[in-house]
């Protein structure tokens, strides 16, 4: 499917406001070696005694902690190997609203040389980013492509999401065989329940958390069986009234209302490794790149991970490629030197040892043609496996497709916080859907113009 060509309008002028207060409270980067926020992003030409400086700024969502330490480590390694080139760090402080805070940077000027880069389409539409140059897209297996080009460097393939749990709690609460399917988990939960344990910790403070459950129930009741539901969506012959998905939100409001501690909607992400390492939760759901944090947390707790099966059994999880990752932005691309060294840094970024390092630190599988040996944790052994597994169904989460399956850039983040409220308000499942498709016809409608 052809890329859409979108006109950027930028943002009213209340919400412009408020996005210079946030970039102007957070945007400077914090990772070692970095340049202050002060610092000219411009090269300054040749010098008689070596390559020309350059420098460039890159943007990516920071929500992660292990994930941002990860590249601010590989970002410091790479300037102290190359010390012409100088990389300004101005990620945002929270992925929450990540695409929004990209278009603000947009909106004044300051869009990343190098963007991590989650909405393709919506991006090279409006021309803000170009396609990875042939010699840069050739060191990656098989990456996705849109418009049949090749429009990022994907920082890892998507692995699977599932229960992070503790081993303790399990023993604590006499659960002693892991769920076979989705009604044996809920029973667990009533085990963990009544054990006096708050069975999951979620962190409802940040929107992107409550997406993995989200994702997975849609996974189970919606794209498992049909990979095309959102292209359906956009051609009006689905609903989220529909009743696949009416089941698949009801059970994630009767999960959260259940099984969560009462302060999950103020608890960040970033706070649900301690609860489960102090034992006042004995869950989350979330993927690899928690594991190092757990193990940073507390070195010697014991714990597993098992994706969360369906009502018959069956597993399907999140593992397809999509086409994210590092973005060349188009006014870079314009600038050789610093195209240059952009170009540098993605290589280097990609080598054996600084990308060996990156994933050991996040936990995550290699997108790279080339294999990274490095050692394997007993969780990442299972994570691995469940991508192995023929049987396992992989899937995306619902605003990763593209093409005709591209949902409205803005509408995720608007249908979770729509589904926070409705576990908060208890409200009723299929009027929430009802404005779901209101909302998403709306922008959609919005979106085509």
């Amino acid at each position: 499917m052809p890329i859409r060509k979108s006109n950027w309008t930028g943002f009213p002028p209340l919400l412009l406001a408020a996005g210079l207060l946030l970039s102007g409270c957070g945007g400077g980067g914090d990772s070692a070696g970095t340049v202050t926020s002060g610092q000219s992003s411009q090269h300054t030409g040749s010098t008689a005694g070596g390559p020309a400086p350059v420098s460039f700024t890159i943007g990516y969502a920071s929500g992660d902690p292990a994930t941002k330490q990860a590249i601010g480590e590989t970002i410091k390694a790479f300037m102290e190997s190359y010390p012409q080139v100088r990389i300004q760090d101005i990620s945002e402080n929270g992925s929450s609203a990540y695409l929004d805070w990209l278009k603000v940077k947009d909106a004044v000027g300051e869009f990343p040389d190098l963007v991590e880069m989650r909405d393709t389409e919506a991006f090279a539409g409006a021309e803000k980013i170009v396609p990875l140059p042939d010699e840069l897209a050739e060191l990656f297996d098989d990456p996705p492509q849109v418009d049949g080009k090749v429009w990022n460097a994907p920082l890892f393939v998507s692995a699977p999401q599932g229960i992070i749990y503790s081993k303790k709690a399990y023993a604590a609460a006499g659960i002693t065989a892991l769920p076979a399917t989705y009604d044996e988990f809920l029973e667990v939960q009533g085990k963990l329940k009544a054990s006096g344990i708050t069975p999951l910790a979620v962190g409802g403070k940040d929107i992107f958390h409550i997406g993995f459950w989200v994702n997975k129930f849609l996974i189970d009741d919606v794209y498992a069986q049909d990979p095309d539901w959102n292209a359906k969506r956009n051609a009006g012959s689905v609903s989220f009234t529909d009743d696949n998905v009416v089941r698949a939100m009801s059970d994630f409001k009767e999960l959260l209302q259940n099984y969560t501690d009462p302060g999950w909607v103020s608890t960040g992400d970033n706070l649900t490794a301690s609860l489960l390492v102090s034992g006042r939760a004995a869950q989350l759901f979330s993927g690899s790149w928690m594991f190092s944090q757990i193990r940073e947390a507390d070195p010697g707790f014991e714990f597993g991970f098992y994706a969360v099966p369906d009502r018959k059994g069956k597993l399907s999880v999140v593992g397809l490629q999509a086409p994210s990752g590092w973005s060349i932005s188009a006014q870079a691309a314009a600038d050789p030197l610093k195209k240059q060294a952009i170009g540098e840094f993605i290589r280097f970024f990609f080598s054996p040892e600084p990308y060996s390092k990156f994933l050991s630190r996040i936990d995550s599988i290699p997108s790279t043609k080339v294999k990274v040996a490095r050692e394997t944790s007993e969780q990442m052994q299972t994570v691995l496996e469940l991508m192995a597994d023929p049987q396992v169904t992989k899937s995306l989460m619902m605003n990763i497709w593209w093409g005709d399956n591209l949902i409205p850039p803005q509408f995720r983040n608007w249908f979770y916080k729509l589904l926070q409220d409705m576990v908060v308000q208890d409200g009723d499942v299929l009027e929430y859907m009802k404005r779901a498709d209101t909302e998403y016809d709306r922008q959609a409608e919005e979106y085509r113009h």
